[in-house]
């Protein structure tokens, strides 16, 4: 919509990428003082979270880089995808908390509190998200079909102005209310299971909306289906994986983990 407008050598799209990594940040710290994450484990993982958030902007171009090579054979570092920069920036965190973590917490603290950790990550990231898709909105990417209805905005794309059904927009909406839930079910109600609720929640969005965009999103592993669908049908599997995990095995064990530091805990005072 403004794909040319900057403000101090920035452009819109950019400033809104930013606003929404300082939302997370903020958010985070609000969201595990009212969890009651120890200072020692909130600490560990901020910074965690911000060697992620840099490696996941890098994987977030990668993966765009690779779709572009599947489709045209030419490696081309422009663009990024959200679905690549979420797996990147996961994976790196996870390694460095689990790794780093085994040596910085002798009694597995980080373990213990690491569902609390994801619980309160989601929704600052659904938050960044949806301030990351009104930039999109202003650079004219990931739009819609081409409409002349009231609800049409005109973007530049091919070199020219068109009535574009703006489904950033819309994805935003949908994030912000998402988001809204998540701090619901966070906060109101304590749910160890935000996360999981993302999963599912996102996935189901983003595979039904991906029918309706109308850019140029690459080469997919899965032929008939778009990259963001392929990953979308990931993240709904990895939310069942993730359910079955925690009820069969993962929460009995941070219950007999807490009893053994509280216990300890005991012994000293």
């Amino acid at each position: 919509m403004f794909p040319d407008v900057t403000f101090i050598g920035l452009d819109l799209y950019t400033w809104m990428l930013l606003l929404g990594i300082v939302a997370a940040l903020v958010l985070f710290r609000v969201f595990c003082d009212r969890r009651k994450l120890p200072v020692k484990v909130f600490n560990f993982s901020l910074l965690v979270g911000l060697g992620s958030i840099l490696f996941g902007y890098f994987s977030a171009v990668l993966f765009q880089a690779v779709y572009s090579w599947r489709e045209t054979g030419v490696w081309d570092w422009q663009g990024a995808t959200f679905a690549g920069g979420l797996i990147g920036a996961a994976a790196f965190f996870l390694a460095l908390y689990f790794g780093i973590g085994h040596f910085l917490f002798k009694k597995k603290e980080h373990i213990y509190h690491l569902n609390t950790v994801v619980c309160c990550a989601f929704p600052c990231i659904v938050a960044a998200h949806a301030i990351g898709r009104i930039g999109c909105l202003f650079a004219g990417c990931c739009y819609g079909g081409r409409t002349e209805s009231w609800i049409g905005i005109s973007m530049y794309v091919g070199g020219q102005w068109e009535k574009r059904v703006p489904l950033q927009l819309f994805e935003s909406l949908f994030l912000f209310a998402l988001f809204g839930i998540l701090v619901y079910f966070l906060i109101g109600r304590k749910s160890p299971y935000v996360h999981i609720y993302y999963l599912f929640a996102y996935g189901v969005w983003r595979f039904v909306v991906e029918f309706f965009r109308a850019d140029d999103r690459g080469a997919s592993i899965l032929p008939f289906l778009s990259p963001s669908q392929t990953v979308s049908l990931l993240m709904i599997l990895l939310g069942i994986g993730l359910l079955l995990f925690r009820l069969f095995w993962f929460d009995k064990y941070c219950k007999r983990l807490g009893e053994t530091i509280q216990g300890e805990t005991v012994e000293k005072d």
